[in-house]
């Protein structure tokens, strides 16, 4: 049967553009076209467009204003994610900070409920006046209107922004790039600017109603799952909310399709006492339904590999090493951290792999997401990979690195058959360790 294992294999390759695939700018491009579609945003279209004067001119002219107008919102996104990508560098290490995660994931939880209507998000009336008057005809009206319309809309835009500068910080902290950050943005923006441009063009849109009271519940299903998704690094018992390692993820797709169905979107809580009973009944199944399914496709099993945590540990496991003159792959890890899970899920999980693996090496994890409340991972980390994730260390039988447990105490470690500080697919992997002795 197919696994989550499988799924993973099939997503493009991310090493092009380090952090970003082409599904990640889908996902962000998807964002701002159902952004929207919005009750802040979709009705305020045609007369945003007829303001800057795209309508009733030549196409070329209409492209041209409707081009300035998405550049605008292009720009003040793409500098949000400029920003946020370069000050996440610390921030995968405070993933595993319950002082960090909390109200992270509390905040995203404020969104979501903003979305199901519980608030709205504004600014204040003053402020809101004086961007109201920014633009107007023309391309630098346009322009600078464009620049202010992220805040014009903040009560739609508003969520959906923050936890996509909240996806760009977690991934900033996991190796991407400032470039990643700013391109995930501008995409993002262009997605928001699609119907700005068919407008522009003459299409006529679909009539505003109910339907987009629907988006905004899709939105505040989704946030309330990444909130869950920002806990799992300190939760080991939301992490093992998988119900089954086989059929886990159909069982959570099949929960979070009855809750849509059940009213999760469509239902309201502007409604009577029953539907606003059916709706949070059929939330909470299509929430419980798609956090299994993503715990399932994060779920790694241990297998062969020995989990160390100090190390008296570690020397126990490389003396067993030793013992039977084995290799040894010493492999650090986090909760937080996207390219070592793709190194368990795909590399490590490859059948070839696994089985080169189980049959000639000594296995060895270190999880370091509280790595500062243990001083033995902290020497174990800094020794062996430098203090950086992803890292997988590799080491020839010939090393006996039991013997040398008294440099490995005093930060010093001897030079491995290889090192790795980037993901690396089976492919690449696999004729690297059949080298090893």
């Amino acid at each position: 049967m197919i696994t989550p294992t499988d799924l993973l294999a099939l997503a493009p390759d991310t090493s092009g553009f380090e952090a970003g695939s082409l599904s990640t700018y889908a996902w962000a491009f998807g964002q701002g076209v159902l952004v929207d579609l919005t009750p802040c945003v979709y009705p305020l279209i045609p007369v945003t467009v007829a303001v800057f004067g795209a309508q009733g001119v030549s196409r070329g002219k209409a492209l041209f204003l409707a081009t300035a107008y998405v550049l605008g919102m292009a720009v003040l996104y793409t500098t949000l994610g400029v920003v946020v990508a370069l000050t996440g560098t610390q921030f995968g290490a405070w993933l595993a900070d319950p002082i960090v995660v909390l109200p992270i994931a509390a905040l995203l939880l404020a969104l979501a409920a903003s979305m199901f209507g519980a608030f709205d998000l504004q600014l204040p009336h003053s402020l809101q006046t004086k961007l109201n008057t920014v633009g107007g005809a023309g391309p630098l009206g346009a322009f600078l209107m464009g620049l202010v319309s992220g805040f014009i809309s903040a009560p739609c835009t508003g969520p959906v922004l923050l936890s996509l500068l909240a996806y760009i910080a977690k991934s900033s902290a996991q190796g991407g790039s400032v470039a990643y950050g700013g391109s995930l943005l501008f995409t993002y923006a262009l997605g928001m600017g699609t119907l700005f441009f068919a407008v522009a063009l003459g299409a006529s849109l679909f009539r505003p109603g109910k339907w987009m009271e629907y988006i905004k519940s899709v939105f505040g299903v989704a946030l309330v799952v990444m909130a869950l998704w920002f806990i799992r690094p300190i939760s080991p018992e939301l992490r093992a909310f998988v119900l089954h390692p086989e059929w886990g993820l159909w069982i959570g797709m099949g929960l979070g399709a009855i809750g849509i169905i059940a009213g999760a979107i469509h239902l309201s809580f502007y409604g009577p006492l029953a539907e606003k009973v059916r709706k949070g009944f059929a939330v909470v199944i299509a929430i419980l339904g798609f956090t299994v399914a993503l715990n399932n496709v994060m779920y790694v099993s241990e297998g062969e590999w020995k989990t160390v945590a100090t190390l008296d540990e570690f020397s126990e496991a490389v003396a067993v090493a030793d013992e039977f003159g084995k290799p040894l792959v010493i492999d650090f890890g986090a909760e937080w951290c996207n390219p070592c899970k793709e190194m368990d899920l795909i590399t490590f999980a490859d059948e070839r792999v696994e089985l080169e693996l189980s049959s000639r090496f000594e296995l060895i994890k270190i999880k370091v997401d509280n790595v500062d409340d243990s001083p033995d991972k902290q020497v174990l980390f800094n020794t062996f990979v430098n203090g950086s994730l992803p890292g997988v260390v590799v080491y020839g039988s010939g090393v006996r690195l039991s013997d040398q447990m008294d440099a490995v105490r005093q930060g010093q470690a001897p030079d491995p058959a290889f090192r790795l500080n980037t993901f690396t697919g089976p492919d690449e992997f696999l004729p690297k360790i059949q080298a090893v002795e």
